[in-house]
């Protein structure tokens, strides 16, 4: 009896040794945490539904889907573009045919000389939002200041002409109504007022140099930005979505394709982004728009 006892003693011991070994060097032998079970799938993140818009088509409520940490502004983005057109203007400038001294006196008498100077076309390019069925579009002031002619394009490719019946460059803002019949427009959904944040995601949508409309993204780095010297009234938000020539007079989205401001400035020392975009907020925007459209009743 006492041997045997010695016979399992001993092998109670090695068996001990054997696990403390095996969970020392190898646990995953042991599978101590159970059977591997894989990861439940990540639930759609519903967007809240858009705020009602006159004028605009029932929105539809469609889940914003995130797989494995990607998420996909997609959504956002068909619901704007169609609300934002290409502008086009034209005007005619005044060259000199030889160079003029660097004196504004004397360059304004030689420009009353006969000869002197042959008047040519220019044009320029920049974007805009349709604010309303009945055509009215918002876009920045110099996108058409001075222009003879202005045209647009929808997001569908329908053009039409287009002519200024308001403008405010204290703002740089300034409101097109299309001409004749373009037929149905889609229009912008608004944001609510003081909706944004710092850090939220923004879409910028226009279309930088002539290439198409164009989406980029990037958050909201700032609101309230002033102190820029580029206008008298400056509430800029300030972005990180790159913002090229064009994009002037575009919309700036937020994740539930809602306007939250009007594109209109960039800081860069050669001209093309620098992440550093400013945008007019939608809630000064439309105020100033509806002054001029009262403004252009009157008349």
């Amino acid at each position: 009896m006492r041997r045997l006892w010695l016979i399992f003693a001993q092998a109670v011991t090695i068996c001990l040794a054997i696990l403390f070994v095996v969970t020392t060097l190898r646990p995953d032998w042991l599978r101590l945490a159970g059977p591997y079970r894989p990861a439940p799938p990540r639930a759609s993140i519903e967007l809240p539904p858009l705020p009602a818009n006159p004028g605009s088509p029932a929105p539809r409520r469609e889940p914003l889907v995130a797989r494995r940490g990607v998420v996909s502004y997609a959504d956002a983005a068909a619901r704007a573009m169609p609300w934002v057109l290409n502008v086009y203007t034209t005007k005619h400038v005044d060259v000199p045919l030889v160079p003029l001294p660097d004196d504004p006196m004397l360059q304004h008498l030689l420009d009353q000389v006969p000869g002197m100077s042959r008047r040519r076309s220019s044009s320029s390019l920049g974007s805009g939002v349709i604010m309303s069925k009945d055509g009215y579009v918002l876009t920045n002031y110099h996108v058409v200041e001075a222009a003879d002619a202005i045209e647009v394009v929808l997001s569908d490719g329908r053009k039409a002409a287009a002519t200024v019946v308001g403008s405010d460059p204290d703002t740089d803002l300034a409101l097109l109504k299309l001409e004749g019949n373009p037929g149905h427009l889609p229009v912008a959904a608004l944001a609510p007022d003081n909706s944004l944040r710092v850090g939220d995601v923004v879409l910028a949508i226009g279309d930088p140099f002539g290439v198409g409309l164009t989406t980029t993204q990037g958050i909201v780095s700032a609101l309230g930005r002033n102190g820029l010297g580029t206008h008298t009234f400056e509430n800029f938000i300030q972005t990180d979505a790159a913002i090229n020539p064009g994009n002037s007079g575009g919309a700036l989205i937020d994740t539930h394709g809602q306007l939250v401001g009007i594109n209109t400035a960039i800081y860069s020392d050669t001209g093309g982004s620098m992440g550093i975009g400013f945008a007019i907020p939608i809630a000064a925007a439309r105020q100033v728009m509806g002054k001029m459209i009262r403004a252009g009743r009157k008349k």
